[in-house]
């Protein structure tokens, strides 16, 4: 039986139903990340014995698959858009702005999918938006393909956020202090390519960069999805 089947336990006198427990998680997570959760440290922050919450959640995988879907509540849109890409790119966004503000979000995406009903929902807003567009093979790998761009970015941007916090560097400032190592690695001629990237690309900020690489995903999609069948 899995957490999403299993009832729970009686209303005892101190209060306490999986709606709390999942929110004394989440916000230990956002606090201190993943490693900050445990059943144990979930129920110090309700004050109440480790055992209570047996009841409610028997793992912590489980009460991780709880923690996703909550947050994914946040990814569902307010109204389903007409475009298909329109509905895809809104989706991304969501997912980044989500894991943005939980970053342990982006150490359990990717995985296996969510089977909370607001995973489920998720994925049903997604696939939805190309009913018609596509057989549903073709829509898989369009939403799959959008995913996993969206996955691999915000991981990307998380990892940076957190190399900020763990060295006290900001991006620029760590550009700064790997200068002169970068200046005699270019100078040597041996790497032409990514010395024009130093020297010559743009500087764009994380949401430009991900929004213009999110674009240039649904134009493959866009171009997959007009082309004859095979």
């Amino acid at each position: 039986m899995t957490v999403w089947d299993r009832p729970e336990p009686p209303s005892r006198p101190a209060p306490l139903d999986r709606a709390r427990i999942v929110a004394a998680a989440v916000a230990l997570a956002d606090e201190g990340g993943l490693a900050a959760v445990s059943l144990r440290k979930v129920a110090a922050r309700l004050e109440v014995g480790p055992m209570r919450l047996y009841g409610h959640i028997g793992t912590k995988d489980e009460l991780f698959d709880l923690m996703v879907d909550e947050v994914q509540a946040e990814m569902l849109p307010e109204r389903q858009p007409a475009d298909w890409r329109d509905a895809l790119r809104g989706h991304a966004h969501r997912t980044r702005d989500a894991a943005l503000r939980h970053e342990w979000l982006a150490d359990l995406l990717g995985g296996r999918p969510s089977f909370g009903p607001n995973g489920l929902a998720v994925a049903e807003a997604a696939l939805s938006s190309l009913d018609g567009v596509a057989g549903i093979d073709t829509v898989l790998r369009a939403v799959e393909t959008v995913s996993a761009y969206t996955t691999g970015a915000v991981r990307r941007e998380v990892a940076r956020l957190r190399a900020e916090r763990d060295t006290g560097l900001s991006e620029h400032a760590w550009q700064r202090a790997s200068g002169p190592y970068m200046e005699r690695m270019l100078s040597t001629g041996r790497f032409p390519a990514l010395a024009r990237a130093v020297y010559d690309g743009a500087d764009l900020d994380p949401e430009t960069t991900f929004a213009t690489g999110l674009e240039w995903v649904l134009d493959g999609v866009a171009a997959r999805l007009a082309a004859p069948p095979a």
